[in-house]
């Protein structure tokens, strides 16, 4: 897909000592008898420290199937590398919002071919007209005529799975 290859993933660095640090302490803070890992609720409770929210079931069942039986538990080393992972994220997700917002120039919460003819005019101009009315048809799952941020963040992220 054209956008995907265009949104490539960036490239995030190792977590800062600062950030480590405080990921370090909301673990400690959140380990009760200090057993050594976070149990299912400890970590929901890391979590909304650290995010501002309660992770959903899934996501929360993702981390704990990484457990060790012994602990039953997430260890301080699996904690840190499900944060950074959950940073790395939520900073490839607003680079998507910014890239949506830069193309949707009246602010209607969606895009139009119009919008990414503009766009596309702009950061490649020799490209066919028709490859931009491609890959707005690709984008646009619903066929509406509209690409709503859900569409954009799909296109963006289609093929850049692992």
């Amino acid at each position: 897909m054209f956008l995907s290859e265009a949104g490539a993933r960036p490239q995030a660095g190792e977590a800062n000592a600062s950030e480590r640090r405080k990921w370090v302490k909301v673990f400690k803070a959140c380990d009760e008898h200090n057993k050594g890992y976070l149990s299912r609720e400890d970590f929901k409770v890391a979590i909304v420290m650290l995010f501002g929210y309660k992770p959903s079931k899934i996501e929360a069942d993702a981390v704990m199937s990484s457990v060790n039986p012994n602990t039953s538990g997430v260890s301080l080393e699996g904690f840190l590398s499900a944060v950074k992972r959950k940073k790395e994220a939520r900073l490839y997700r607003n680079e998507i919002r910014q890239i949506f917002t830069a193309f949707d120039v009246h602010y209607r919460g969606f895009l139009t071919l119009e919008d990414f003819k503009r766009a596309f005019s702009r950061v490649a101009p020799k490209l066919p007209a028709r490859t931009v009315l491609e890959v707005f048809r690709e984008a646009d799952q619903d066929s509406d005529g509209h690409v709503s941020f859900r569409d954009f963040e799909y296109a963006m992220n289609h093929g850049q799975s692992k």
